[in-house]
């Protein structure tokens, strides 16, 4: 107990802060218990099984249904990162659905060919929303950020085929309307008499720009004096037969079959990413949606409360870390892995002086530099190479790239070796480059109790409060048990990488620099 004394401490604080970190963060997303949760999967009409959470305040009854709401996340991400929209939706009375994309999160993969069908799977969720008794099925939205806007504009033309369309407003963050007919290049109101907005951030990386006559391409942050954007203003009409120029925030309505459709564009001075974490463009879809419904509980849009559950998930991010430290010293402390501590204290080795501070500092600048450029020439070679095992392009890239840069820290740490480290006397087994079999099973299963018991803390948080550690795209999310074998399949990717590293910068580089502390 006495050498566990402030590893306990450790865990005992990491416990702490994962649990006050899933209380707190339910306690918010739930409005206080106002608003129930439930965890969907269900089999689409698209024939795939979809994933999406559930938020159903209390005032949405089948005697007093409420407007509903589809929100999707962009590229890459999954439903959680919704939260800012989900959890202030919610509380104004809104039912809400925060979907996982196809091949996002614990949908079902497809296709690329299948993408577009059905909005990605945003459509599917439409339709499950028009069947719910406490969905007011007159007043159902959808709103997506990025990719999530996509899906929402590929949604809209799946819409346009009922004879009684099912959504009534659409709002788009971070990617484009549709401004022309695809079959007359003219430009058309694809939108009819929805309510409809656009969130297009002045510098985002992607979208919101118009190649001009002469080549010459324009800035997102003058979309708002583009074609496209007074067209969509002025309800889809030729720009030139516009009657006005129309600015950005202010909201527009005209009379289309019997109903006051809106338009309105939000330009925020953000970047791309920033749009699904900002408080401005909550506050914008707020207001979006409360102008084409109504709500059911008015709040002020600058009344917002995510912010403190993104500080309650980001405690249980530190407590998940923490926990990884604190749990594997006191395991250091049992009988089964005393033998894995070092027998003595790390010291660092002698500073470098001549050429061998040349060496050193060379194969640092070298290594830099070989990660760096070779970067982009392994993303277009290996988007030509991939194999159709290795099913995830991003991973498989940032894996091989990972590999690659692994393969030359081994190489740069043999030439060290050979030609500086090994004539100063360097022990490869006391500095632990080298281990025995028995050390290394060990250590294998030490690693694998560590993960096990702190993604046991993920799951836990997950079933009982259906939160997550996170803050922004940094997040430890809970799986289904179809991702650890995808997972295998990249490990000895990273596993290289990773390795070679924790070697290199605990034995190689483990050295006395400067002349105080080093």
């Amino acid at each position: 107990m006495k050498k566990n004394k402030g590893a306990l401490r450790t865990l005992i604080i990491s416990l702490m802060l994962c649990l006050i970190s899933m209380i707190g963060a339910s306690i918010v997303q739930t409005s206080g218990g106002k608003v129930k949760i439930k965890d969907l999967r269900w089999e689409t009409p698209s024939g795939h099984l979809m994933s999406a959470l559930l938020f159903v305040p209390e005032n949405a009854t089948k005697d007093t249904p409420a407007p509903g709401i589809v929100t999707s996340h962009g590229w890459f991400n999954n439903r959680e990162m919704q939260d800012l929209n989900y959890v202030e939706y919610a509380r104004r009375g809104y039912v809400v659905m925060a979907i996982d994309m196809y091949g996002h999160g614990n949908s079902d993969a497809v296709a690329a060919t299948e993408w577009q069908n059905r909005g990605t799977g945003m459509y599917d969720a439409v339709e499950l929303m028009a069947d719910l008794p406490y969905v007011d099925k007159t007043r159902i939205g959808i709103t997506g950020h990025s990719n999530g806007a996509r899906a929402a504009n590929w949604s809209v033309d799946e819409d346009n085929l009922k004879d009684k369309p099912l959504i009534s407003a659409v709002l788009l963050v971070a990617n484009d309307a549709t401004y022309k007919n695809p079959d007359t290049n003219e430009y058309y109101n694809k939108y009819g008499n929805r309510a409809v907005g656009i969130i297009a951030a002045q510098y985002d990386e992607f979208f919101f720009r118009t190649k001009l006559k002469d080549g010459s391409i324009t800035s997102p942050r003058d979309y708002i004096k583009t074609d496209n954007a007074q067209s969509f203003l002025n309800f889809g009409v030729e720009p030139k037969l516009a009657p006005e120029t129309r600015t950005s925030y202010t909201i527009y309505k005209q009379e289309i079959e019997g109903k006051a459709a809106i338009r309105v564009i939000y330009n925020p001075a953000q970047n791309h990413p920033w749009n699904h974490f900002s408080a401005k463009c909550a506050s914008y879809g707020i207001e979006f949606f409360q102008d084409a419904f109504g709500a059911p509980n008015p709040i002020s849009s600058s009344s917002q409360i995510w912010q403190i559950k993104v500080m309650f998930n980001f405690l249980g991010l530190i407590g998940f870390v923490m926990f990884i430290v604190g749990f594997t010293k006191v395991m250091l402390n049992t009988a089964a892995f005393t033998s894995l501590k070092a027998s003595g204290e790390a010291t660092a080795g002698p500073a470098p002086v001549g050429v061998d501070k040349a060496w050193f500092w060379g194969s640092l600048i070298v290594s830099a530099l070989f990660s760096g450029l070779t970067y982009i020439p392994l993303f277009t070679l290996t988007n030509k190479i991939r194999p159709e095992f290795f099913s995830q392009i991003p991973v498989f890239y940032i894996g091989v790239w990972s590999l690659i840069c692994g393969i030359f820290s081994i190489f740069t740490m043999i030439l060290s070796y050979k030609f500086f480290t090994k004539r100063h006397d360097m022990d490869l087994c006391e500095t632990g480059v080298i281990i025995n079999v028995k050390v290394l099973g060990k250590t294998i299963v030490l690693a694998l109790l560590v993960v096990v018991a702190a993604f046991g803390l993920v799951f836990v948080a997950d079933y009982f409060f259906k939160t997550d550690f996170r803050i922004w795209v940094l997040a430890v999310k809970a799986f289904t048990p179809d991702k650890i074998a995808i997972s295998l399949k990249y490990l000895p990717f990273f596993l290289v990488f990773y390795v070679a590293n924790s070697v290199a910068i605990n034995g190689f580089n483990y050295i006395s620099i400067g002349k105080k502390s080093g």
